[in-house]
């Protein structure tokens, strides 16, 4: 196999290994591009034309995988959602991204079906694996079209939500590049090349973390592009995992630290009843990594360990792990194609090493702009870098240590959470006077999302309320978002302006509790 680019590699050699379901069901190269083809036709049958937008609520399963190769061989952006929202979080990406067809799993029926409802996605652009009511068989439209190579193939993109200080989630857009498939694919294949990892060979990416996040389905999609073998886990667990990395012998992945705790939380004799020595890169990022944890993964995993810095809008840093232990606790140093600046609160460029200022990025030749909100593109910028509110230094040899967290933001399990959204949902009770959100330690996720509440004049703050307002919650905010506990205060620590100092309110919860910045 020569070319890169899944769409090439499996015309080439249709029968090699491509996709390994969850339940370990395998699903053949030339069989996934026939269904991705037949999409491809199924679609542009019911009008979705280049630059229109797929939307899905998948779990981890070929038929996501399916809609990326659809997508991105027919100019098409694909707008992954995550599936713990509730059906007003959904409608609202439905809405806002424009999409023309709304792809659903049967396991969320009832906030699908909501959701289209709530947006009047027509009948003819809803699709469901399984049953949902009201939905047309995604199967069932996939194969009534050929399996041939579609017409006029030119390349997509990925269009990730993600949420923002003003509480709604964001569309990160890209210009299309309106070249084919084949012509991107050694950009779409080239992030893992920065990890010295190699196309066509035995390697085997394994993928735990729920595709709708940014970076799983980036790279579990550039090992489809490099020829490689791809496991698929539904539900992440730590022994689960070790057994498909023995049985398989997987070699990469994307992870998260709150995995490698999980991991690391199992007894020892489970441990070692697995083979791993087939490691070769497990890659991780999305929330800090203690330097404990992180020093007990390369004593048991080996320099496999790599890590990286980044956002979904582009750029970035990353660090093997020979690197790290030279440097406990950096984030590394800049891609090649990519420059780290940190800048003064008065927006100038640090040039002294180990000054602590905002965490700014830049990459040769990658532009975005956040869908609809030409203000927040603009809000970020200092020319050609971007930042997303993160506080660190460079060290004199350029290796990038973080100092802060992004502003106010709550990382749970490598999720993040953005406490305005929250504090908007929590304002519109009557008997809420103000609302604070901020994240407190949490020994497994890291972090969970604590709520402190100054209750409407006349209203007692007691447990009762405390009660009534997670009630409250529950159908308006995802589970991972709503506060897992409530406090009272007589009143909230804001100037004169109005603006709030969360510090006070968040500082005592972590007094004596080490954060890893």
């Amino acid at each position: 196999m020569g070319d890169l680019g899944f769409w090439a590699l499996a015309q080439e050699d249709p029968d090699y290994l491509a996709l390994i379901n969850p339940d370990g069901t395998e699903v053949r190269a030339g069989e996934l591009l026939g269904h991705a083809n037949q999409l491809v036709h199924a679609l542009r049958a019911q009008g979705v034309e280049k630059g229109g937008v797929v939307a899905t609520l998948l779990p981890n399963c070929a038929e996501m995988i399916e809609v990326y190769l659809a997508a991105l061989q027919a100019g098409w952006y694909l707008v992954p959602i995550n599936h713990h929202l509730v059906a007003p979080e959904i409608a609202y990406i439905l809405k806002d991204s424009g999409a023309k067809v709304f792809i659903a799993h049967e396991r969320f029926a009832a906030v699908s079906a909501a959701a289209a409802d709530e947006v009047d996605i027509p009948a003819v652009g809803r699709l469901s694996v399984g049953h949902v009511d009201g939905f047309a068989s995604y199967g069932a439209t996939r194969d009534s079209h050929p399996a041939t190579v579609p017409g006029e193939r030119t390349i997509g993109d990925v269009m990730n939500y993600t949420s923002g200080t003003t509480g709604n989630p964001k569309g990160i857009s890209r210009k299309l590049l309106g070249v084919s498939p084949e012509q991107a694919a050694l950009g779409l294949s080239g992030i893992l090349f920065l990890f010295s990892v190699q196309p066509q060979d035995d390697n085997v990416h394994i993928i735990g973390s729920p595709l709708y996040h940014t970076a799983v389905l980036r790279f579990g999609s550039a090992s489809l592009h490099l020829g490689h073998t791809v496991v698929l886990m539904d539900k992440w667990t730590p022994e689960e995992m070790l057994r498909l990395i023995e049985t398989y012998r997987v070699t990469t992945s994307h992870m998260v630290p709150t995995q490698f705790h999980r991991l690391l939380a199992l007894p020892e004799g489970v441990r070692a009843k697995y083979d791993v020595s087939s490691l070769r890169h497990m890659i991780h990022a999305a929330a800090p990594c203690p330097i404990d944890v992180k020093h007990k993964m390369i004593a048991w995993w080996g320099n496999a360990v790599d890590e990286y810095y980044a956002a979904s809008e582009g750029g970035g840093t990353l660090v093997t792990a020979e690197e790290w232990l030279l440097k406990p606790g950096t984030v590394g140093k800049p891609w090649p194609i990519s420059e780290i600046g940190i800048f003064d609160d008065d927006g100038n460029r640090v040039t002294e090493p180990n000054v602590i200022g905002t965490v700014y990025m830049a990459m040769q030749g990658l532009t975005f702009e956040y869908h609809g909100d030409k203000d927040k593109t603009d809000k970020n910028r200092i020319g050609d870098f971007f930042t997303v509110g993160d506080v660190g230094l460079l060290d004199e040899d350029g290796y990038l240590f973080l100092r802060d967290r992004k502003i106010d933001m709550i990382i749970s399990g490598g999720a993040n959470i953005y406490p305005a959204e929250i504090e908007n949902v929590l304002l519109s009770h009557p008997k809420i006077g103000d609302a604070a959100v901020f994240g407190i330690p949490h020994e497994d996720w890291g972090e969970e999302v604590k709520a402190v509440i100054e209750p409407a004049e006349g209203v007692e703050g007691n447990d009762e309320l405390a009660r009534e307002i997670l009630a409250f919650c529950a159908d308006k905010l995802a589970k991972f978002k709503t506060p897992r506990t409530v406090d009272f205060t007589n009143e909230m620590p804001r100037d004169p302006n109005g603006k709030l100092y969360k510090r006070k309110l968040r500082d005592p919860y972590w007094e004596g509790v080490q954060r890893s910045l």
